[in-house]
């Protein structure tokens, strides 16, 4: 009896650090969007609103939820490669990897929106493409399920290139 109480206390304990982990994860990955809709905000309905965009560009209120969910599923997914991989290379690895696609990611708000620049911003976003790849690819050595969370991620990610590469060519 004393061995089995003993394992559900280090599964609970295990429980909660991994939830933690995968809370601190979504409230940093939200930080990060919610420092980039602080720019994004003020050039949409000035600059933004006046763009020539293609068809398929999705109406504004769309990119608010979407964002937030992805940022959850971004925050969840390094919460748990933090918590299995942390100690190990592959997981400081992949760790390094999703932090400085996250950089990039904010980035991407700053060229697009701060500065109103298309084609750096188009340059970054293919940067943060393969940076997203890659991080992928590492969590996926980490955590089968943490890659598999970043895949709705680089979906929006890659229609988010060619929208921005549409609206260079049209403006």
């Amino acid at each position: 009896m004393n061995r089995n109480h003993y394992f559900v206390d280090i599964m609970k304990k295990i429980k909660k650090e991994l939830i933690f982990a995968s809370i601190l994860g979504v409230l940093i990955s939200l930080g990060v969007g919610f420092l980039s809709s602080m720019v994004t905000k003020n050039a949409i309905p000035t600059w933004y609103a006046n763009l020539e965009k293609p068809f398929f560009s999705p109406p504004n209120w769309l990119f608010a939820p979407v964002w937030t969910f992805l940022y959850t599923l971004m925050g969840i997914s390094i919460g748990r490669v933090w918590f299995f991989g942390r100690r190990h290379l592959w997981g400081k690895t992949a760790i390094y990897h999703f932090v400085s696609q996250l950089i990039l990611n904010g980035l991407w708000s700053l060229v697009f929106f701060g500065l109103r620049n298309p084609l750096l911003s188009l340059i970054v976003i293919i940067i943060l493409w393969i940076l997203i790849q890659r991080t992928i690819f590492w969590f996926r050595i980490v955590d089968k399920k943490a890659s598999i969370l970043l895949y709705p991620y680089i979906i929006w990610v890659s229609f988010a290139t060619i929208l921005n590469a549409f609206i260079l060519y049209l403006n």
